[in-house]
Formats: C-alpha cells, sequence, structure tokens
C-alpha cells in the first residue's frame, strides 16, 4: 500500500497530520507547500491537506518528512499512529504493519457507517418526535393564546356592560328625580295660574263694563262725526264726477307699461321667483293705489335659489309673487333675460302677475328701463333689483329701487 489514496481515510488524515506538524522543518519545502508552511499548525492540515497529500507523492520529500516526523514523540499505543510513521519511514515490514492496521481500520469504517446509518435513523425519529412536539406545543399555545385574548375580551364586555348599567341606573335615578320636581313645579305653576285666572277674569268684567259705558258715551259723538265724514266725502265724489264729466275725460283702460308689453307680444313666459330687504317698507309701498313692481328675474332667483335649474327658479319666483299680488294689488312685471336664447317657454302665472322675457339680442335690464320710462312721473313704481346701475337709471326716472333681499323678506319663500 504505497499508494497514499489508497490507505483508509483515517490513516491519510493521521499520515497528513504529521507532516502538517513538522512541515516547517522539513527542508527543503517544495513550492506548493510553502505557503502552507507559514500556517498556524491547526490550519496547515485543515486548509493545505490536499497541498501535502499531492506532494507526498515525492519520495524524497516524503523521506525528508519521515526524518522530521521521526523526530517528534510517537503516540504510545496507538496503531494509527504507527503505520502512518510507518508508511512514511517505510522501513523493513512496515508494508505488513501498514496493511494490518488498513484492515482494522477499514473493519471499523463498517461498523462506524453502520453505526452512523442507526444513529441518523434514531436522529431522525428524535427529530420528527421533536417537531410532533415542538407542533402540538405551538398548537396549544395558539389556543391557549386564544382562550386568553377571548376571556380578556369578555372581561372588557362585562366591565362595558356594568358600566352601561350603572350609567342607565344614574340616569333613570335623574330622570325619577326630574319627574317629582316637574310635577311639583307644575302643581305650583297650575295653583298660580289660576289664580292669575280669577284675577285677569275679574279685571276683564271690569274692563269691559268700563267699555260698554265708554261705548254709550262716545256714540253720540261718532255718529255726527260720521255724519260729517259721509257728507264730505259725498262732496268729494260729486265734485270728481263733475269734474270728469265737464273735462269730458274718457274712462281709463290699460296700463302705461301695455305699451312696452304689446311690443313683447307672441312671446312666450315663465316664472320666477325673488325676495326683498325691508319687507315691511316694501310691502307698504305696494299697498299704495295703483302701484306697479317690476321685478328682475334672474336677478333675484340666481340669488334666492342658484343651485336649481333657470326653469325651477322662474316656476318658485311667479308662485311667490302671486301672494303678495293678492295682498297689496300692485299691478306686476317678471323680466327674464333672453337675449341669447330663442327659445320661450310658456308657463302660468297668478292673478295681477305678467311674466315676459326680453327679446333676442335685447338684455333685460333695457326691458326694465322701457317699462320704467313709459310710466307717468308721480305713479308709485317699485323696481327690484341688484344691479346698482339699473337701480340709478330708474331712480332717475322715477322709481323706487328695492334690494332683492327686501322682496325676498316678504315672500319668503
Amino acid at each position: 500500500m504505497t499508494d497514499l489514496a489508497a490507505l483508509p481515510e483515517r490513516l491519510r488524515l493521521r499520515v497528513v497530520a504529521l507532516v502538517s506538524a513538522v512541515l516547517p522543518s522539513v527542508t527543503p519545502v517544495p513550492p506548493s507547500l510553502r505557503k502552507v508552511a507559514g500556517f498556524a499548525p491547526a490550519r496547515r492540515a485543515r486548509l493545505g491537506g490536499g497541498a501535502i497529500l499531492a506532494a507526498l507523492d515525492d519520495d524524497t520529500f516524503r523521506e525528508h518528512a519521515a526524518v522530521q516526523v521521526a523526530a517528534v514523540q510517537a503516540s504510545v499505543d496507538d496503531p494509527v499512529d504507527a503505520a502512518a510513521r510507518a508508511w512514511l519511514a517505510r522501513e523493513d515490514g512496515w508494508e505488513d504493519v501498514v496493511a494490518q492496521v488498513a484492515d482494522s481500520l477499514e473493519d471499523d469504517e463498517v461498523r462506524d457507517e453502520q453505526t452512523h446509518a442507526e444513529h441518523a435513523r434514531l436522529t431522525a425519529q428524535v427529530a420528527a418526535l421533536q417537531a410532533e412536539l415542538a407542533a402540538v406545543r405551538a398548537e396549544h399555545r395558539a389556543e391557549l393564546e386564544r382562550a386568553k385574548a377571548d376571556h380578556k375580551v369578555l372581561r372588557q364586555r362585562l366591565g362595558e356592560a356594568r358600566g352601561v348599567l350603572r350609567a342607565a341606573e344614574a340616569e333613570r335615578d335623574a330622570a325619577y328625580a326630574a319627574r317629582d320636581e316637574a310635577a311639583a313645579a307644575a302643581e305650583i305653576a297650575t295653583r298660580n295660574a289660576e289664580a292669575d285666572v280669577r284675577r285677569l277674569r275679574a279685571q276683564l268684567e271690569e274692563a269691559e263694563a268700563g267699555l260698554a259705558a265708554n261705548r254709550r258715551e262716545a256714540r253720540s259723538d261718532r255718529d255726527a262725526a260720521s255724519i260729517r265724514a259721509r257728507l264730505l266725502l259725498d262732496a268729494v265724489v260729486d265734485a270728481a264726477t263733475g269734474l270728469r264729466r265737464e273735462l269730458a275725460l274718457p274712462a281709463v283702460s290699460g296700463t302705461p307699461g301695455d305699451a312696452v308689453e304689446s311690443a313683447l307680444a307672441g312671446i312666450e313666459s315663465a316664472p320666477a321667483s325673488s325676495a326683498p330687504a325691508t319687507p315691511a317698507l316694501l310691502e307698504q309701498t305696494l299697498s299704495l293705489p295703483r302701484a306697479r313692481l317690476v321685478v328682475d328675474g334672474y336677478n333675484v332667483t340666481k340669488q334666492r335659489w342658484p343651485t336649481a335649474s333657470l326653469e325651477a327658479q322662474r316656476s318658485r319666483l311667479v308662485a311667490a309673487l302671486g301672494p303678495l299680488v293678492a295682498r297689496t294689488g300692485a299691478e306686476t312685471t317678471v323680466v327674464f333675460d333672453a337675449a341669447e336664447s330663442t327659445v320661450r317657454t310658456a308657463m302660468p302665472a297668478p292673478r295681477g302677475v305678467r311674466v315676459v322675457f326680453s327679446p333676442e339680442g335685447v338684455i333685460a335690464d333695457d326691458v326694465i328701463r322701457q317699462l320704467v320710462a313709459a310710466e307717468p312721473r308721480g305713479r308709485v313704481v317699485v323696481v327690484v333689483t341688484g344691479d346698482q346701475a339699473v337701480a340709478r337709471d330708474v331712480a332717475r326716472d322715477g322709481a323706487r329701487a328695492v334690494p332683492v333681499a327686501a322682496l325676498l323678506g316678504v315672500i319668503g319663500s
């Protein structure tokens, strides 16, 4: 067994270990081992084992290495160490020593392999059992954690329920107390109210008696005043009738605004809505005899219903003006801008409300100016608009410009 590769692995490793221990002392060191010789003893066999095995094929290097190994004290009763030294020195009978140890090591390796196989099998079984045990433990831990979490949630819910119950009981007690206080207060208030009613009834009876006496005293004076007022009124009416007959004045038909509105004949109309800023003053003004109201339609509706469609705006405004016109009797015209439209939608309007659209190419502001200019000076003409230019122009013509907020306050829509 001169071939190192044919030796059992254990014997081969021992040869490498012996040579690596004395490698720095071997002279000369082959070039392939010079770097390995500089390693620490523990690293030489591990990192340079292959290079050492290759270099031992050279008998000269092997003999030099054997000389250095022989100088190192041999292990006592270690047949592997003795066989490795014999292989290196190759003295008489070394082959028998090496062969005997190699056979013994091969038998040991077979037994070791069997032992390793059994050990590996048992190790695998232990690993499988440990994995199964770990899985069972993990499952148990997970179940325990879930149980703890459920228990915690239940405890929290129980605490919350108890808190809600305590709060409900406190509210119930407070409600009972408030009910008792309210009942007592109501009873006191009832007694006070009954006393007030009795006192007021006595005062009312006294006042009624005084009023009856005053009426009886004032009736004669009032009758005399009424007779004088009727006589005066009859005189004024007779004078007016005589004046009309003397001047041969014809009966009045139509209104000054009819001239403007007649120019818009054939144009269909649609409704709208608005609201003023001083409602009481506006309604008082419109209640004057033969008052005239002109409304800038879209100027009002776009402030009151900005998100609604134009058709809905018109409908709401016209419908809202109906009750105002019925209360005041004011002649009312609502003007909508249709300068850029060729379509006119006819919609019903309440009695006393006229709806007109400006002609194509003419804005509503100009139509309003025409209507106001057609009215005689002295007539009560009210224009509802938020356009300052229109307000100034109609004011110069004798009309009263009213802000949109005033009309909105009156119609309340």
